[in-house]
């Protein structure tokens, strides 16, 4: 669970991000005469650590949620930036010996609000593919022995605050403004100190352009 100190750093890092990003926007939209949209998006997140260091451990299935705002170049192309919300980590599951169960599964818990800043190219009406830099910021980590109840969870502080990743997928809008999406991000920063570790997610969500 989120402490106080973790719930005020998640604000400070929130208002920050957020005002840059509007006024990002904003500025954009006074130096080109093509349209901006604006939107949500959330869905499913399945993120594990690849890397040397880790035995390939299991994902962790979480959520992402957020705002987009879309602005259109020309026709084909787009700049893209949004501020979301992203459940992260991964799991290790139960061993068993003999048919006894000698460790218990744990989820390692480690969430993000993430930037990212894409450019979207229009392959047909309505599908593009796109790819950027995102910026991840880290507002929480702990450890939960007991996933699957309401016990079971203690902070750890062993993941850097900042993660740089590359953001890729591909996404189909309906002329309802409604729009479909899949996304692969990868971490090219070290999660842990003098670690071969990166973070690796793929999501899939839903979203909708107002």
């Amino acid at each position: 669970m989120f402490n106080n100190q973790k719930l005020k750093k998640i604000k400070k890092i929130t208002v920050a991000l957020v005002f840059t990003f509007c006024v990002t926007l904003a500025q954009a939209q006074q130096d080109t005469d093509n349209k901006v949209q604006f939107g949500a998006r959330a869905g499913v997140n399945f993120s594990t650590i690849t890397g040397d260091d880790f035995e390939d451990p299991n994902s962790r299935t979480s959520f992402y949620a957020g705002l987009v705002a879309e602005s259109f170049i020309s026709e084909k192309f787009a700049l893209q930036g949004e501020i979301f919300y992203s459940g992260q980590g991964f799991d290790i599951e139960e061993t068993t010996f003999a048919g006894v169960t000698v460790s218990p599964a744990v989820e390692f818990q480690v969430d993000y609000i993430q930037v990212p800043l894409l450019a979207k190219i229009y392959l047909i009406e309505g599908l593009n593919i796109h790819a950027g830099p995102q910026f991840g910021f880290k507002i929480n980590e702990e450890v939960d022995t007991d996933p699957t109840g309401d016990g079971g969870d203690f902070d750890t502080d062993r993941i850097k605050d900042f993660d740089f990743q590359l953001a890729a997928g591909a996404e189909f809008k309906l002329t309802s403004g409604f729009f479909i999406q899949a996304r692969y991000n990868y971490g090219f920063s070290e999660v842990v100190e003098d670690s071969d570790a990166h973070n690796a997610t793929f999501s899939a969500g839903i979203g909708f352009m107002f």
